[in-house]
């Protein structure tokens, strides 16, 4: 390829998407090459999940509403765009860090020394009234067990049913971690989705013993973490996550974008790759970075027999629906961040954060923003509901576990329609064997995005970030 002006295309619009694209563009401006890089995006808007909406003075997330401030993908492309000037923290008032998991129809406020869900803290859990005596007897004997020796895969709730018990998996666990992927935890991988839990019993024997020690010696702050990461674990944007993927739009400048249109087929060829579009025009690539969901990608890769799995990746459909109030008109008053609801609850929502408690800036002095959530793996029934009957089981819900009667100011519908992938038991492995039969039957081409490895935004980035540059290394090399 000396001499020859290389082409890169990226098929995906998202963050992980446009993170590629960003990256290739500088990897291959590091090595002092010029290339042409596209980004293909069937919908007519970049950005993918990342949705903010501004009204009357409110800022609603219309997808996910934050990211993690230790992971570091993230705050690195933030600082590379600019824009931390631009973040914005957690409330740091004490009152507005509680959080409370609904039990028999009643908010109980998780005890103090939850670690992901994992017990901690001796007292604060012996106190709670989410757990029979019982169930905290079998929570114990995690100090007893001895660690599993088999190394194989196995499902979340397999893991913390073997090592806490039903009760805690059911009334604690289940609703904080199945919340982060909308699914259920019979089915979630467990080295996909928490493979620290693993580490920790392959180490300390106790999950909780491991945890508390984690607890204790928490690993040092990475120094170039900007302050305000250093005091909140979520952060955001002054005006919301679209700040960052507007940026990031306006950073791909030589960025070829080919919006309203998907590739159709991958044809490989003796210089590169023939890719098709579905209005019948086509573009050649030296290297093709497929960040779409799973069984788009599979779609695409019908040569190759380890790709088929990935239409077994199902992906459950949510909403989160938006509430407006006036604060008054709040019983209770928001002294914290929000609830999570267990499946045995038999509620329509799933979990309601405290926009404006948990964001200051979600909301106009004197007015309360939450936004509930709608929607989990085997449980997709609502996609019948009109919005009509969508909201009247939201607000009937919010009436029963708040007490508020009120009719709400506006009301924002977001449907998010096959959006939170569902890792298989197994799915690192085969993710592992489908990569290795890529680099043989088509070098050059390259997965990521939420299907793959994580689905939070600096999962994500990251997993863009090193696409391109293995993309870059191998189209130089």
């Amino acid at each position: 390829m000396e001499g020859k002006r290389r082409k890169i295309v990226v098929a995906g619009g998202g963050i992980t998407g446009m993170s590629a694209a960003f990256y290739a563009v500088q990897y291959f401006a590091q090595r002092g090459e010029e290339a042409d890089v596209a980004l293909v995006e069937k919908s007519p808007r970049l950005g993918g999940q990342i949705r903010t909406l501004h009204r009357d003075g409110f800022v609603i997330e219309q997808g996910p509403d934050s990211f993690l401030a230790r992971k570091p993908a993230a705050l690195k492309l933030v600082r590379e765009l600019g824009l931390e000037d631009r973040l914005a923290a957690t409330n740091p008032n004490p009152r507005a860090k509680k959080n409370y998991i609904l039990y028999k129809d009643k908010l109980h406020e998780m005890p103090p020394g939850l670690v992901l869900g994992i017990p901690t803290a001796l007292s604060p859990f012996v106190r709670t009234g989410l757990v029979s005596p019982l169930g905290k007897l079998r929570a114990a004997m995690d100090l007893l067990l001895p660690r599993r020796k088999d190394e194989s895969d196995e499902s979340l709730g397999s893991f913390i049913r073997r090592r806490l018990g039903r009760e805690v998996l059911e009334h604690i666990t289940e609703p904080l971690l199945a919340g982060i992927y909308a699914g259920d935890t019979q089915t979630l991988s467990l080295q996909a989705t928490f493979p620290q839990f693993r580490q920790i019993e392959r180490e300390h024997r106790s999950l909780m013993i491991g945890m508390l020690a984690s607890r204790r010696n928490p690993p040092s702050a990475d120094p170039a973490l900007p302050e305000i990461a250093r005091k909140s674990l979520f952060l955001t944007f002054d005006r919301g996550l679209s700040v960052l993927t507007q940026r990031l739009e306006e950073a791909l400048p030589a960025v070829r974008k080919v919006m309203g249109r998907s590739i159709e087929r991958v044809a490989r060829e003796t210089d590169g790759y023939r890719l098709q579009l579905d209005d019948g025009a086509e573009l050649r690539a030296d290297g093709l970075i497929l960040a779409l969901p799973a069984a788009e990608t599979a779609r695409l890769l019908p040569e190759v027999p380890e790709a088929a799995w990935l239409e077994r990746i199902a992906y459950a459909s949510v909403a989160n629906i938006a509430l407006a109030y006036r604060e008054e008109d709040i019983p209770r008053g928001l002294d914290g961040s929000g609830f999570v609801v267990p499946k045995r609850e038999g509620r329509l929502i799933t979990a309601c954060t405290w926009s404006s408690s948990k964001w200051p800036h979600a909301a106009p002095p004197g007015y309360a923003l939450l936004r509930t959530y709608v929607g989990r793996a085997n449980a997709q029934e609502w996609l019948k509901l009109s919005e009509q009957e969508l909201v009247a089981g939201v607000k009937a819900d919010l009436r029963t576990t708040m007490g508020i009667a009120a009719d709400p100011l506006f009301v924002e519908i977001s449907r998010c329609h096959r959006s939170m992938p569902q890792y298989p038991v197994g799915h690192r492995e085969r993710l592992k064997e489908l990569r290795a039969r890529l680099a043989i039957e088509l070098p050059g081409v390259w997965l990521c995005g939420a299907g793959y490895e994580g689905v939070g935004i600096p999962d994500c980035i990251e997993q863009g970030r090193k696409a391109a540059e293995r993309a870059v290394s191998y189209m130089l090399s």
